[in-house]
């Protein structure tokens, strides 16, 4: 008997003749050929669960678990007489595995590293995001039990369950052997859901570096060696920009410069960041349970990082009355504090601090927010996504204005579209004078202005080599 199995998902690679080879293997003469896979899926998957004692497949661990299952069904598939080339032999292995105790067709999509998301618009629609790029794949799981069995799978790893009674889960999935950068998973099950199970994966970044950065185009040498001397000078900084725009990837990058001895507090919703100091504390956010109790919010971990002895607090994203707590804390001995905040340009980011600061309980007039914004906030880092998908900084800025006056943006470094770069192409980072006071910040910390920047003259308004 031959049979033949296309790996992943069906599509490229396949002619007539394997078609062929895949309907007799399985009896259904003109099926398609993904029909034909998943019957032959399906088909070994009830072999192997008959096979296997589940009982004593509980007491291994995951990796274990794998490797004993796919032993038992290459034996299956030998005794079976199906004959298969080696790579279609071990895509039948892998496949029959996954769909019977891993994620099924995610499996492969988990550990790709050059996806970033994998949305799930109910079981026939399957897309990922790859570099900025939104694509669809040919295929998605076969039914929607498939689907509902995979979530289940999913958030049952972090003890948490979605029902009809409970139609929606955001949780966050640690690394492991199927996903090593770890996962924030989002599900709304129908009704709420028309078009079926809807499913977000948030693939972690992975920890890069400014260099990794500059490699890519991000940003370039002079900027990135300013912002270095600003987190080891100890300046509040804000890392602005929309959706998916980079900005965890901003933090992390940031957050190296942050001297090793420092204790460091981060408090996100989703432990995304990954920094590499030793002393280094992680909170995390904890929803409420089935009975609405016991939810634990960023102003309440902001508020108790506070008593933590912090040198550094970064709170991954700042989006509701922690703003306050934020600001206070900046205020009050705890700068060289990294956040950020979902806006579309810098002076957008500050008007939100100011706004989200005045949705705290506290009763704080609004004069008083917009001092706390001014005083509290050094840099600001605007970042965007482009329709290419390439992912920048756009802006970084320096807060000038101080009290109650309207809020003063100067920019230091600005991304120009139309601007013809040194190497002829078109669009390029475009360095403006820093302001002196920002030049003094640095000074008084004992870092020095990289040497192809200029301060600006507070009189002249003009272009001037810094001295003291």
């Amino acid at each position: 008997m031959r049979g033949q199995f296309s790996e992943g998902f069906a599509g490229p690679g396949r002619d007539d003749d394997t078609r062929t080879g895949s309907a007799a293997a399985t009896g259904t003469s003109g099926a398609s050929a993904g029909e034909t896979d998943q019957r032959l899926v399906e088909r070994f998957k009830t072999k192997l669960l008959d096979e296997v004692d589940l009982h004593e497949l509980g007491r291994l661990d995951a990796a274990q678990r794998r490797v004993r299952l796919e032993r038992v069904l290459a034996h299956l598939v030998s005794r079976e007489g199906i004959i298969l080339s080696s790579r279609e032999r071990n895509a039948l292995i892998r496949r029959v595995v996954d769909d019977a105790v891993g994620l099924g067709v995610l499996e492969p999509l988990l550990g790709d590293d050059t996806i970033s998301e994998i949305m799930i618009n109910g079981h026939q629609e399957l897309y990922v995001e790859r570099f900025g790029q939104l694509q669809r794949m040919p295929s998605g799981f076969t039914s929607e039990e498939q689907l509902l069995q995979t979530i289940d799978r999913m958030v049952s790893t972090v003890n948490r369950r979605v029902d009809e009674s409970s139609p929606m889960v955001d949780a966050r999935l640690p690394p492991d052997a199927r996903m090593p950068r770890g996962a924030r998973v989002h599900v709304v099950l129908p009704p709420l859901a028309l078009n079926g199970p809807t499913v977000t994966i948030r693939l972690f970044p992975k920890a890069y570096g400014l260099d990794e950065l500059l490699k890519r185009g991000s940003l370039n040498r002079q900027t990135a060696e300013l912002l270095a001397a600003c987190v080891r000078a100890r300046m509040n900084i804000i890392v602005s920009g929309g959706t998916a725009s980079g900005k965890t990837t901003m933090l992390n990058a940031l957050s190296a410069f942050i001297p090793e001895h420092e204790r460091i507090i981060t408090i996100e919703d989703a432990a995304e960041l990954s920094l590499q100091q030793q002393h280094l504390v992680r909170l995390e956010t904890r929803p409420p349970n089935v009975e609405g109790r016991g939810q634990v919010t960023i102003r309440d971990l902001v508020r108790n990082a506070l008593r933590m002895r912090p040198d550094r607090i970064i709170v991954g994203e700042v989006r509701a009355g922690e703003a306050l707590d934020m600001l206070q804390a900046m205020n009050t001995g705890h700068e060289g504090s990294l956040a950020t905040v979902h806006a579309n340009t810098s002076a957008d980011a500050l008007a939100r601090l100011e706004t989200l600061a005045s949705m705290s309980d506290v009763e704080v007039p609004f004069r008083a927010l917009h001092e706390q914004v001014n005083e509290a906030v050094d840099i600001v880092v605007q970042l965007q996504r482009g329709s290419d998908g390439t992912r920048r900084i756009t802006e970084v800025a320096c807060l000038e204005s101080r009290r109650d006056a309207p809020f003063e943006v100067r920019p230091v470094m600005t991304w120009e579209p139309e601007h013809i770069g040194p190497d002829g192409k078109r669009g390029s980072f475009v360095s403006h004078p820093v302001p002196r006071s920002l030049v003094r910040k640095l000074r008084r910390a004992g870092e020095e202005l990289p040497g192809s920047v200029h301060a600006l003259d507070p009189l002249t308004g003009s272009s001037m080599e810094w001295a003291e």
